[in-house]
């Protein structure tokens, strides 16, 4: 608490700089709330949260704390595509420990994150994490999707669109319209990208309250959200109840199993083994990949199916499916909001629509939606969503067509004929080699609009995005840039993926693949400032890419 700052003679200058803003001696002898928000106007996920601050401060003065706001960066991956994509995935730990420092530097009693998509959510939890301070998470709130003679389209749906025009599937004039219209308004994306992945994430490991990834954004009920949140977080202080007694080995179980049996975002497996490191658990890829393994999956969203993530909120959300799989999970895990996962599951009375989640004896895929690889191609892992590979593409063997920057693949699709059963080899868009490893989101999606998905397959050390379907391997470790085996692969090599096997193999003798690795010539890269400090520390995609942590 910080009453004692107001008692001693030495805090004075504490009390005339916080006076300067507007606080009162009585405000000051509260509880003080750090209200971490991520606003700003240029990312639509974050736009909302400008207005719901207010809510939740108006929360903690009517409990008797005093809110202190700050704001961090909030990038939006969809903007940064292509050269700004290699300063996503640095700004995730940059977030993490602007945080750390900005909260030790005032002395917060607790904490209420604000936050929404790819970066910020991870970002937030590792430094969550790292304080160990009482803290409860609230996202935005998801985008309205946009309805077109009765067709609901959300943001990948756009990404698709640019290898439908580029095939002439469609005209000028529907794509040009499509871009004013389907990001149809502020809100997270509506397609189970990184960020629902991560939201949904924040409810079932018990961090933030049910529905807040799921419901629309400008539904009145995540402004009554936004009060009991900054209500809450005082109680907890009170309490003295700290953010590891929420977030633990079992309540990241309970999260694992949660993204598997929804079909979520690839990039999850890096946030979290990421996550994993600021907890300092002991949890490896292998053992991420038993977790998931030990739930069907029960549910798929955009663009894996046709509902979007309004659809889930209406099913049920997370807790229809914390129901659904319960006895996979570990229900004595505990509640920001009180009690624990088991009460509230015994108390669940709501009906859950069968058709958007499943119940067990109907799942879609036994074993998880991932596949973890390994093989003499990634010795250290790779990771693809196998529930969103076409059943004829789970095991491929085609030759391979190299490229040595996303750029290169790109260039590619749009200009030249893609071989069908060839492997598209995407390398140096590792960690360090991006550096940043980017996501490769719109070859990806490039591939799918041509209708090449069923075909052809794409392998990468760098990453693709949540939102990603099809035969697409990425985060191949270690890396090209690091002397990874992916860096010797030459032009008609046969390639070998096999999800259900969990295999990733280069078809060359083992004598030769050590030969070769004799003859890498990495390209010429140089980039300067944080791209540089960043390559030298960050870490390999097997435990998360992490940098600071």
């Amino acid at each position: 608490m910080t009453n004692s700052k107001t008692e001693m003679i030495t805090e004075a200058y504490y009390m005339g700089l916080m006076s300067a803003v507007g606080y009162r001696k009585k405000d000051l002898q509260k509880p003080i709330i750090g209200v971490v928000n991520s606003w700003n106007d240029i990312n639509p996920g974050h736009k909302p949260l400008a207005q719901l601050a207010g809510y939740v401060k108006e929360g903690i003065w009517a409990n008797g704390g005093t809110p202190a706001e700050f704001v961090v960066p909030a990038p939006c991956d969809g903007i940064a595509q292509g050269e700004g994509m290699h300063y996503i995935l640095p700004q995730r730990d940059l977030i993490a420990v602007s945080i750390e420092a900005m909260v030790k530097s005032n002395g917060f009693d607790g904490l209420v994150f604000l936050g929404s998509c790819d970066k910020i959510i991870p970002g937030m939890l590792m430094a969550a994490a790292r304080l160990n301070l009482p803290s409860i998470f609230l996202t935005a709130g998801t985008m309205l999707p946009y309805k077109e003679r009765n067709k609901e389209y959300v943001t990948c749906d756009l990404k698709e669109a640019i290898g439908k025009r580029n095939n002439e599937e469609i005209d000028e004039n529907t794509f040009e319209h499509w871009k004013k219209y389907m990001c149809f308004s502020e809100g997270t994306c509506s397609m189970y990208g990184t960020a629902n992945t991560m939201g949904a994430f924040l409810e079932a490991t018990g961090v933030a309250p049910f529905g807040t990834s799921t419901m629309l954004f400008c539904e009145a009920d995540k402004v009554r959200q936004a009060r009991e949140t900054g209500e809450r977080i005082v109680d907890l202080v009170r309490e003295g109840r700290v953010f590891s007694d929420f977030l633990n080995d079992a309540s990241l179980k309970n999260g694992i199993r949660l993204i598997s049996a929804t079909g979520g975002s690839t990039n999850a497996v890096l946030h979290i083994m990421a996550l994993s490191q600021a907890m300092k658990s002991k949890l490896t890829l292998k053992e991420f990949d038993e977790i998931q393994a030990s739930v069907p999956v029960i549910a798929k969203f955009k663009p894996s199916s046709d509902y979007n993530i309004s659809d889930y909120h209406q099913a049920g959300g997370v807790p229809a499916v914390l129901h659904t799989i319960r006895e996979f999970l570990n229900t004595d895990t505990t509640l920001v909001t009180g009690g624990n996962l088991g009460s509230y599951l015994d108390n669940y009375k709501y009906t859950i629509d069968r058709n958007v989640i499943s119940s067990i004896e109907n799942a879609y895929e036994e074993n998880g939606c991932f596949s973890i690889l390994y093989g003499n191609l990634a010795p250290n892992g790779a990771v693809v969503k196998k529930s969103g590979v076409a059943v004829e593409m789970r095991r491929h063997v085609g030759p391979a067509v190299v490229f040595d920057s996303e750029e290169e693949v790109r260039e590619y699709l749009l200009k030249k004929t893609v071989e069908p059963g060839s492997v598209l080899v995407i390398r140096y868009e590792g960690p360090k080699g991006g550096p940043g490893m980017r996501e490769l989101s719109i070859p990806a999606a490039m591939l799918v609009g041509m209708g090449l998905h069923k075909s052809v397959a794409m392998i990468t050390d760098g990453r693709f995005s949540g939102a990603t379907r099809g035969p697409c391997v990425g985060h191949i470790a270690p890396e090209a840039w690091e002397g990874g085996p992916i860096a010797v692969v030459k032009n008609g090599d046969l390639i070998e993926i096999d999800l259900e096997n969990k295999k990733l193999e280069l078809k060359v003798p083992a004598g030769e693949i050590e030969e070769r690795k004799k003859g890498i010539i990495k390209p010429e890269r140089h980039y300067p400032g944080i791209l540089s400090t960043y390559q030298q520390g960050v870490k390999g995609a097997d435990k998360g890419a992490p940098w600071f942590y």
